[in-house]
């Protein structure tokens, strides 16, 4: 029965190869579009939408030697220059384009087209021709910003997959519809599912949605004698999560489900330049990680209640 187009095709931000802290061994990281959630720290923000986006990195631009040929290409005329300011882009116009013709015309991609659509014969050829690279254990991550956002086309890439004999991981931050995300679920070997914080309205303030869908799915996913490996996953961000409260919040939780492993991950400012690239203000451009020694503090209330906890890419994965 035939589906539509998006069924059978995703819109990818990027694909990483010979990746090793995305679940065992050594894997292939794919990075779907779209998302639920618009966490404010976010190191995607190019992916939040299931649309194609041009990136500006003016430390790229040619426009001081004389070039203009992203204005002259423009169909949208949302490209403007300025002696002093140098090139401008009206984001409004950009929404609307669907030929990026400036990206494609520009030699130092200083403006760059961010995400490509995959079939899924396409995708499972880059796959099988990293298969060989990864070793005993490896296998294929479903990464983002939300894998379940492109949902059709995450299940009928994971059951390709299984069709291979090919170990699947997805990072996900559970907030989709239950029956749909049990049904993806069936597919996968290993998941992380991203939990922010427990108070729901902390949770909308800093991310856009609350938390009672993933925590419901979390506890829906157990109960259904899901066979694989969970492994919970925190940001942790100083001044927001990383209070003792919400901690002993999530180890209560935890116990309460059933659930044995978590991940704390240290706060980085890697996607700051993708928010300047998109003219957009990034909120925690400002933040510093939390010490080593408050890592460990948190480590260490979830090693007292007998959780497994993983600080960064300290894992055994």
């Amino acid at each position: 029965m035939a589906g539509n187009i998006n069924d059978y095709t995703g819109l990818v931000i990027d694909i990483q190869s010979y990746s090793v802290h995305d679940g065992p061994g050594c894997r292939t990281t794919i990075f779907l579009a779209g998302c639920f959630l618009k966490c404010l720290w976010c190191a995607n923000p190019e992916s939040w939408d299931l649309k194609e986006k041009v990136m500006f990195s003016e430390a790229r631009c040619q426009y001081k030697n004389g070039c203009r040929q992203c204005i002259k290409v423009c169909e949208k005329e949302a490209i403007s220059v300025n002696e002093v300011s140098g090139i401008r882009l009206d984001r409004t116009k950009c929404d609307s384009c669907s030929t990026f013709s400036c990206a494609k015309t520009c030699s130092p991609e200083a403006l760059k087209l961010c995400g490509r659509r995959y079939t899924t014969e396409g995708l499972m050829s880059i796959i099988n021709r990293d298969r060989d690279f990864w070793g005993q254990g490896g296998g294929v991550t479903f990464s983002g910003d939300e894998p379940f956002h492109q949902k059709q086309f995450l299940n009928r890439m994971l059951q390709k997959c299984k069709e291979a004999y090919i170990h699947t991981v997805v990072e996900t931050t559970a907030h989709a519809r239950q029956e749909d995300f049990l049904s993806v679920m069936k597919n996968i070997d290993f998941a992380f599912i991203d939990v922010k914080h427990m108070n729901s309205l902390r949770h909308k303030e800093q991310t856009g949605v609350g938390n009672e869908i993933i925590l419901r799915n979390i506890q829906a996913l157990v109960k259904n004698n899901w066979p694989g490996r969970l492994v919970l996953r925190m940001p942790v961000i100083q001044g927001f999560n990383d209070s003792e409260d919400n901690i002993a919040a999530i180890a209560e939780f935890m116990d309460r489900v059933g659930l044995a492993e978590i991940n704390i991950l240290p706060f980085h400012r890697l996607g700051a330049s993708k928010w300047e690239q998109l003219g957009k203000d990034y909120a925690y451009k400002d933040y510093t990680p939390s010490p080593r020694e408050r890592m460990e503090a948190i480590q260490g209330i979830f090693l007292r209640r007998r959780i497994a906890c993983y600080i960064g890419n300290e894992t055994v994965f």
